[in-house]
């Protein structure tokens, strides 16, 4: 794996994103992600992990297997991190107009943006980097 491609795995990760996101994410999706199991709620985090997946495919040098276990890592992952932030949100009684609300958001993307780059670290270690 050449340094252009952990570049090129790490822009299209933070594109992917910002698709899931902000794009293709549902109203549904915001309301139940903080329901804990809630089917509609959890195919947010299915939509990130199986583009992310995609994503290692066309990135040369990953293989399915690696891919396949960081798919099931970051479903997990990115689930528990939403649906910790709604509940922290919730208990702390936040909402859009309270700086502890968008406090609460910035950590949510913050730990998104780390786990993007432990996909890239991951990536790279596979190759023997």
């Amino acid at each position: 794996m050449e340094i252009w491609d952990l570049g090129l795995l790490l822009g299209l990760l933070q594109t992917k994103h910002l698709l899931a996101d902000y794009v293709w994410q549902t109203a549904a999706m915001v309301r139940t992600k903080g329901i804990y199991g809630h089917p509609v709620g959890a195919s947010h985090s299915a939509l990130h992990a199986v583009l992310s997946g995609l994503i290692l495919l066309v990135v040369p040098g990953t293989g399915i297997g690696l891919a396949g276990a960081i798919v099931i890592a970051e479903f997990v992952v990115h689930y528990h991190t939403d649906w910790s932030k709604d509940q922290l949100s919730s208990w702390l009684n936040q909402n859009p107009k309270q700086k502890g609300y968008w406090v609460l958001v910035g950590l949510d993307q913050y730990l998104h943006q780390l786990t993007y780059l432990a996909i890239v670290l991951v990536a790279f270690s596979a190759h023997g980097a």
